[in-house]
């Protein structure tokens, strides 16, 4: 079975394939609707990507979710950190008085039926001041549960043994039959 991962991020596909080795790059450069809910945002990537694509594919959305802004900035990050920055994240999640936050990654695949599944992984954590240098996005303020490092400051290797999308990815694993 060919399976695409329509990204234009070496980032994530390095960590989707950790997982999933065969999985095969698909750069289409797809609109993004903007919304609260990844759900929606997956869904209406794979409706626009099923336009570009006839084979079975996935994409994916990764948020992270501060609990002092009931949420926010979840999928709306990219925005975030456009504007604010990794600091400006800890500043308010600091100033708030409640630095925890999860992370989350959802995959949605187009089966060869054309039928649309999610599979979701989430990790703990607490927004801390940027620290390391690795990583990408917001690696450097989220430093997860049980944990002294930044995503940014654990290597590849140590950051994929406890992803949220390794969770989403071996859920999606698990569906196909693989293990």
């Amino acid at each position: 079975m060919s399976l695409s991962f329509i990204t234009g991020s070496t980032n994530k596909l390095e960590e989707m394939r950790a997982v999933i080795p065969e999985l095969e790059q698909l750069d289409i450069d797809l609109p993004e609707i903007q919304h609260i809910d990844a759900h929606e945002i997956i869904k209406a990537k794979l409706e626009e990507a099923r336009k570009h694509h006839q084979g079975e594919f996935i994409v994916e959305d990764t948020s992270l979710y501060l609990d002092c802004l009931n949420g926010l900035p979840g999928p709306l990050i990219k925005w975030f950190l456009k504007t604010i920055g990794n600091g400006g994240l800890a500043e308010i999640a600091t100033k708030l008085g409640n630095t925890k936050a999860q992370a989350k990654t959802i995959i949605g695949y187009i089966d060869a039926a054309r039928e649309i599944e999610f599979f979701e992984g989430a990790v703990g954590g607490n927004i801390v001041e940027p620290r390391g240098e690795t990583g990408f996005g917001w690696d450097p303020i989220f430093q997860p549960n049980g944990y002294d490092k930044t995503f940014a400051e654990m290597g590849q290797e140590e950051k994929n043994d406890l992803s949220m999308r390794k969770i989403a990815a071996e859920q999606f694993c698990e569906h196909l039959g693989r293990r």
